[in-house]
């Protein structure tokens, strides 16, 4: 029996289904049921009937499907694969801000750990947080933990004063701008296409930012045939899916989220067959974490 024969044997045994993140590698994405960006796959865990969710993904990832969802079995292929960015906050600066700023909403974008999201009036992702932001009746907004994201949403909502915190994340922050213009030269007739998550300088060269979902979204309703992707390159594996007629180039130094892309078939059988990794939340933080993940889908409707 082959190795995805027999994820799919115990996917029955154990009312298991997969969701993985467009970072993880293609052979993973492969065995996924369902496969997005952060704020797809958090609204998808809400509304699955399968009792255990197989997340390919970092740490957050898992911690926001079992907050939404406290009564299912939520496993992580690989227990050490972390976002750097999620951990870029903390506690007693959201308290100094607080006290600081009168008619302040805490922000925290999705790519944060639970105790952050317990710290924070409402979550976004990068695909909804103008929306949200804009929504919100506060004026003053300090924006956990991505500076990148912040100052992207501040451009997009002006009647706003935000706050910004100094995190960021290393795949996107080492976006090399000469390796951009290369890129360009090299395709002239390419489009560049951007996650928010980049520097500002970088975002000033593109041609659209938005999501990941967003820029998949964009490759395949555009007239372009050429793009250039400044986002993790795991994307390539649906851009070239939904897209076979097209070309899409990174460059030199390609982006790879390291903690991703440990994430292989092989340990996606393994946590079905042990049930090892299980992700384990005290229920009291659960509970305070869950309140803004649901402001947040419920603003996004």
């Amino acid at each position: 029996m082959t190795v995805r024969e027999e994820i799919e044997q115990l996917k029955k045994e154990k009312n298991a289904v997969i969701l993985a993140h467009y970072y993880v590698r293609p052979e993973v994405q492969e065995l996924a049921d369902y496969i997005g960006d952060s704020f797809y796959l958090s609204k998808v865990a809400v509304g699955l009937k399968e009792q255990t969710i197989v997340f390919c993904g970092v740490s957050f990832m898992g911690e926001s499907a079992k907050i939404l969802n406290p009564e299912k079995t939520v496993l992580m292929p690989d227990a050490h694969a972390d976002c750097a960015m999620a951990h870029m906050a903390d506690e007693e600066t959201i308290r100094e801000m607080r006290e600081k700023y009168e008619d302040l909403a805490v922000v925290c974008y999705i790519n944060s750990t639970a105790e952050l999201k317990r710290c924070s009036d409402v979550c976004v992702t990068s695909a909804n947080a103008v929306k949200i932001v804009k929504a919100l009746p506060n004026k003053n907004i300090f924006f956990i933990p991505d500076r990148n994201l912040a100052h992207y949403i501040a451009e997009l909502a002006p009647e706003k004063h935000f706050v910004y915190n100094r995190g960021y994340c290393p795949v996107h922050q080492q976006m090399r701008l000469e390796e951009i213009r290369k890129a360009k030269e090299d395709h002239p007739e390419a489009l560049v296409l951007t996650h928010p998550e980049c520097p500002g300088e970088v975002l000033e060269l593109s041609d659209y930012i938005g999501s990941t979902s967003g820029i998949i979204e964009y490759a395949q309703k555009s007239n372009a045939s050429e793009f250039i992707i400044c986002t993790e390159n795991g994307v390539r594996y649906e851009l070239e899916k939904r897209c076979p007629d097209k070309k899409f180039y990174f460059t030199e130094t390609e982006p790879v989220c390291e903690d991703m892309k440990t994430i292989t078939p092989e340990k996606i059988l393994h946590v079905l067959r042990t049930g090892e990794n299980e992700v384990q939340l005290n229920e009291t933080a659960r509970a305070e974490a869950e309140e803004p993940l649901k402001k947040m889908l419920e603003l996004a409707r």
